[in-house]
Parts: C-alpha cells; structure tokens; sequence
C-alpha cells in the first residue's frame, strides 16, 4: 500500500515511517498542510489501476493550513483516495468537522500502531472493494494458535503462555517467513509508548523460544542478525 503521511511532529512521523515501512507500504511524507496538498494531489494525478492502494494519513493540527482546509480542498480537486484523520483533540465536534469535509476515518492521539494499521489496511480493501480475511486458526507445522480461544499447541501439547507471549506469537505466526524487524514487533505488541531503545522483544523472544523451540527437533523461531525475527518451517518453500 502506497501511504501519504501528512504529520508535522517529527517524532511521531519517525515511528509511523519506520513502522509501516517495516510493514512492506511504501511511504511518503509531507511536515505542513501546504506541503500536504501538494503531496497528495500530485500523487492523485500519476495514480493508475495497477498501482497498489493509497492511502492518506492527514494530521488534524498543521502549519499553514489545517488538516481539515487539506481534506475540503483535496475533495473539491476530485481527489479519491481514502482519507485517516489524526488528532490530539478529543472532542466530538472535531470529529465531525473532520468526516464532513471528506475524511473516510479519524483516529485520536495517541494511538495504539496496531489500531493504526488496521484501521489503514481495511481503508485499502475498501479501496479495492475487498473483504477482510482474518483466519480462526493459525497453523506452521506442529505450531497451532486458535484465535478465538487465544490457546496456543505444538504437536497437540497445549502451551502454557502468558497474554504478551500469546499476543507476539500471533504477530509471527499471521505471516509465517514473514521477517519482523524489533521495531515493527515493538509497536504490535507493546504499542508506541513503549520505549524503543528497550530491549523487551529479545527477551520475549528467548521467553517464547524456550516454550516453543526447546526440546523440539525442529526449531520454528529463526533470527536474523541485525534485522529481526521470523517464525516458519526451516526448509519450507
């Protein structure tokens, strides 16, 4: 997915940047609502049919024009592409400002970067007029998680795990080969708050291998040394 990231708080834009790259969605970003305009409205001209979806994550509060002048203007030019308002501010009036000028979904500051991506990823299929598919059962080799239930099995032995151990073996297993950079795991799991210099997802990981891997003949938590962690049957196409 192609996201156009209108945010002046650079911090907040490192994060989302770094998450949604780590993703696989191509990012672009603009720092006031001028620049956001010009972003987006460019980027409407040179869309086609095969490109992947775009989407635009537009900050309410910006410089130079606020994120509900960009949204109003960018309706007006025709533009089509599903709009994500962001905002610190809370109040209802503010929301509706924000969907009658065109906005397709609004999210309050701070924010989970699970939430965000969701709420992004059904913007996309709705683009596309397509449904959501979200399995009950996740299954890698012996490795089962039943969602529903939150009950983990390896080779039918139930595993006894914690709710944040249940929760990071969700995120590995719903892209099995899939390779999770810490930081991308770190907002999954632990949410943006938490601090990125923390070194909690290594230890989860040897938490959640030593129940797991440990004793298997077949180890499914693989590393990749500076870049992050993956979950899959070594050897599997």
């Amino acid at each position: 997915m192609n996201i156009l990231l209108v945010e002046d708080d650079a911090r907040i834009a490192d994060f989302l940047q770094r998450g949604l790259r780590a993703e696989g969605h191509h990012v672009q970003r603009a720092a006031s609502g001028p620049d956001g305009l010009t972003l987006v409205t460019e980027a409407a001209r040179d869309v086609s049919s095969g490109n992947p979806p775009t989407v635009v994550v537009l900050d309410l509060m910006l410089p130079g024009m606020n994120g509900i002048e960009v949204c109003r203007t960018l309706r007006a030019r025709g533009v089509p592409f599903p709009i994500l308002m962001l905002t610190a501010l809370g109040a209802l009036d503010e929301r509706v400002a924000g969907l009658r000028a065109g906005a397709d979904d609004y999210l309050g500051k701070p924010f989970e970067f699970e939430e965000l991506l969701a709420r992004l990823e059904a913007l996309g299929r709705r683009a596309h007029g397509l449904q959501p598919d979200r399995p009950t059962l996740l299954q890698v080799g012996d490795l089962a998680l039943d969602r529903e239930r939150m009950r983990a099995t390896r080779a039918g032995e139930v595993l006894n795990l914690t709710a944040r151990e249940l929760a990071l073996l969700e995120l590995l297993m719903s892209a099995p080969g899939r390779l999770f950079s810490r930081e991308r795991i770190l907002a999954g799991v632990w949410g943006q708050s938490e601090d990125p210099l923390t070194n909690v997802v290594d230890v989860y990981i040897r938490r959640l291998r030593s129940k797991i891997d440990q004793g298997r003949p077949v180890a499914l938590i693989q590393t990749v040394r500076g870049l992050g962690y993956r979950l899959e049957v070594p050897g599997a196409d």
